[in-house]
């Protein structure tokens, strides 16, 4: 998951900015973090850099995009044509990718702790323009587009004010920003079924693929079962499981399980950890279980695994 610290990092290397630097000045713990930014100033000043990967964010974001993009949010790709508002968060993996150099508009990260129902009113996990099964990106018309800049645009001026309650403004512009997207209807997701399974697999594969290599015995594999992949894909299990047989003619489970087995023959080769630290960051909680496991894919324990290496 991409943290905050990394998107400032992302933003700034290569250039004399401080990270810090755009940190709002009297932003405090105890508030949480909320931040506002120009499209194409930022587009500038990240012209040369590879654009962020698809990856979940450890907050949350409301972006007003002007120009030509691609959004790849969980299993869906968009197409973005002209303008419009897309709500992410962290729950699900996202991305989007301009398709044209002329790129504008705003957008605002902000943590839950930003927007938390006892400051804020709103329960952000229960509204459904955050659901994990929705479409998070809304068309705007001309005079819409006019509606959600006046709203970013109080809040860069509040953001660089003085007001002493200033943040409690914040929160209700962005709360207005929220209820204004979910009035409007979403944006059709131009994907075909086909489209949808090999983008699927894909993205399993990416999420297995990025957990390894297992560089420490306190390294702990986050994803370890169908369901973990399926709940982070924001899919059911089931439909991931038939996807997967489908494209690859194996279970999501015999993916897993052929992955874990290769990394755990690398540590077991390459490294002097003990056995129970090799389980463990392997996702296993029990010395025993991880030995069953790994007897039954290649019918020896590890210890003579290692033994016979």
């Amino acid at each position: 998951m991409k943290s905050l610290d990394s998107f400032y990092q992302d933003i700034t290397e290569g250039s004399n900015i401080e990270p810090g630097s755009l940190l709002p000045n009297d932003i405090k713990k105890e508030i949480g973090h909320f931040n506002v930014f120009d499209i194409k100033e930022l587009m500038e000043r990240m012209k040369d850099k590879p654009a962020m990967p698809y990856d979940r964010r450890a907050y949350y974001k409301i972006s007003l995009i002007k120009g030509e993009n691609r959004a790849e949010y969980a299993d869906k790709i968009i197409q973005i044509e002209k303008q419009v508002l897309l709500f992410a968060t962290p729950k699900i993996p996202y991305n989007y990718v301009p398709q044209d150099t002329d790129q504008s508009g705003q957008f605002c990260v902000f943590t839950s702790e930003f927007l938390s129902k006892n400051k804020s009113g709103i329960d952000l996990d229960g509204l459904p323009i955050f659901a994990s099964d929705g479409y998070p990106v809304f068309q705007l018309s001309d005079d819409e587009v006019i509606e959600a800049e006046l709203i970013f645009n109080k809040i860069q001026k509040e953001i660089n004010s003085d007001y002493l309650y200033k943040y409690d403004l914040i929160r209700n512009y962005v709360a207005e920003l929220i209820h204004f997207g979910q009035k409007l209807q979403p944006v059709t997701a131009l994907y075909s079924k086909h489209n949808s399974a090999t983008r699927v697999s894909s993205l399993f594969a990416e999420l297995l693929e990025r957990q390894y290599p297992i560089e420490s015995p306190h390294q702990k594999l986050e994803l370890r079962t169908a369901k973990d992949f399926a709940e982070r894909l924001s899919i059911h299990v089931n439909h991931l499981n038939k996807v997967l047989k489908e494209n690859t003619g194996k279970t999501t489970t015999e993916l897993i399980s052929s992955r874990v087995i290769h990394e755990a023959k690398i540590l077991l080769k390459e490294t002097h950890w003990n056995i129970s630290e090799i389980a463990y960051s392997l996702g296993f909680e029990e010395l025993a279980h991880f030995s069953n496991f790994f007897k039954k894919q290649t019918s020896l324990t590890p210890l003579a695994f290692r033994t016979n290496s």
